[in-house]
């Protein structure tokens, strides 16, 4: 593997997802965790699934940004939405799937295809989850 370009740490501490906190090394994200209801918890602060949504969207945009801006697409008002969703397992487990939905308005639906594809090459979240999390890309251009 190639050297590394940066590292992040985090950590976790108290009862994790379920009442827990995260928080950066540098303390620029400190968050307070909580089960989501919809998981028989309380609600009420954020959970992995989203903080894993809010990367992987934003790592799949600066990417999608990047391979644009290599082929000379100018993209203007552009977002990438990404749901991650969780699922029980045979075993009792949890596994994941996402959903990436990129908005490219005023691009033709071919080379906004093109662009999502190549961002999803790219993009280390794609990269690291490909095989193992099934993934689903829609561009749409409206």
């Amino acid at each position: 593997m190639a050297e590394s370009l940066y590292t992040a740490t985090a950590t976790s501490t108290g009862n994790g997802r379920a009442g827990g906190r995260g928080r950066t090394d540098d303390g620029l994200l400190d968050v307070s965790l909580a089960l989501p209801k919809e998981l028989g918890g309380p609600g009420g602060a954020t959970n992995p699934e989203q903080l894993f949504a809010v990367g992987w969207s934003s790592c799949f945009h600066s990417v999608l940004k990047l391979v644009a801006g290599q082929r000379k697409v100018r993209i203007d008002d552009s977002s990438v939405v990404a749901r991650v969703s969780v699922h029980p397992t045979p075993e009792g487990g949890f596994s994941l799937s996402a959903a990436l939905h990129v908005q490219l308005p005023g691009l033709d639906q071919g080379t906004a295809d093109e662009l999502v594809e190549a961002a999803h090459v790219g993009c280390p979240y794609s990269n690291a989850t490909r095989g193992n999390v099934p993934v689903t890309l829609e561009a749409s251009v409206a």
